[in-house]
């Protein structure tokens, strides 16, 4: 592992805002979010512009993997009042964008789709006029699911492939690329008006020329919106970072997406799947 941050990952915590609001209102309304559950390093900034992105159906992960923060374990029955409580969450933050992910739930039937579907709703219903974007795991590549949750309009459907097809066997154990692949081809073949938005990591031992293929790869199926940021090893027993990505090497994988036809491609050592998602998901 690198022994020092380089001086583009030094970020300052903001001085001001609604860091505090927007905390104890999640608190209260006894809501998750990815933002505390996967240590982002965003959340402060994100916090502050009173916009969280919103973790249903538990705390705690039916996958390991290796690069993430979000605890392993039981995450106990879904809670039928949750996507109300998301959905008094967005209106009191008078979210006009909000986003909604995810823990991988193997041990329901429907992976939770149901859930997202009804969380969708509800967040329609409180607020009509807020756009809502999904970041769903890949349910198994079950097309039930995977339709379920399309059919309720999310304006965004997004899905990580995280890395690239040779570490996917150390990096996301349980998945598959090409299956994670064939769901983002599904909802756009099955709903082509929904934008569809994927996510990388960097830092993990890929190399530029896999990365470029996993972009073309992803242009193939439809995807829209791309995401690129620095993988950052939330604790000593998560993978380790093998190489810290120069702000110039984003800027031209960010130029690359653009000439392969992406829509959107928000490239940077800070950039999260769900960072500043409004800016670029409607």
């Amino acid at each position: 592992m690198p022994s020092r941050f380089p001086d583009w990952l030094k970020k300052k915590l903001p001085s001001h805002g609604d860091i505090e609001i927007t905390r104890n209102l999640i608190d209260g309304l006894g809501l998750n979010t990815v933002c505390s559950s996967a240590r982002c390093p965003n959340l402060g900034e994100c916090f502050s512009r009173k916009t969280a992105t919103f973790m249903i159906l538990g705390d705690r992960c039916t996958r390991n993997c290796g690069f993430c923060a979000v605890e392993h374990g039981d995450p106990g029955p879904p809670d039928p009042r949750e996507p109300g409580r998301v959905a008094e969450a967005v209106a009191a933050l008078e979210l006009r964008y909000a986003v909604v992910t995810s823990v991988t739930r193997d041990d329901l039937p429907d992976g939770g789709a149901a859930h997202f579907a009804a969380t969708i709703g509800a967040i329609r219903e409180k607020q009509p006029g807020t756009a809502v974007e999904v970041l769903t795991p890949d349910f198994g590549g079950r097309p039930g699911p995977i339709d379920t949750v399309a059919a309720a309009r999310p304006e965004v459907y997004n899905h990580n492939l995280e890395t690239v097809p040779r570490l996917y066997r150390r990096v996301r154990p349980g998945a598959g690329y090409r299956r994670s692949l064939a769901l983002l081809e599904r909802v756009k073949k099955k709903h082509p008006g929904i934008l569809a938005k994927s996510g990388l990591m960097v830092g993990l031992g890929e190399s530029m020329e896999e990365l470029v293929q996993v972009l073309a790869d992803l242009r193939s199926v439809g995807c829209d919106i791309i995401t690129v940021g620095q993988y950052l090893q939330p604790s000593p027993r998560h993978l380790e970072v093998l190489e810290f990505i120069t702000p110039e090497a984003f800027e031209n994988l960010r130029r690359t997406a653009l000439e392969m036809g992406f829509k959107h491609a928000v490239c940077g050592p800070f950039v999260r799947s769900s960072y500043k998602a409004r800016e670029v998901g409607i």
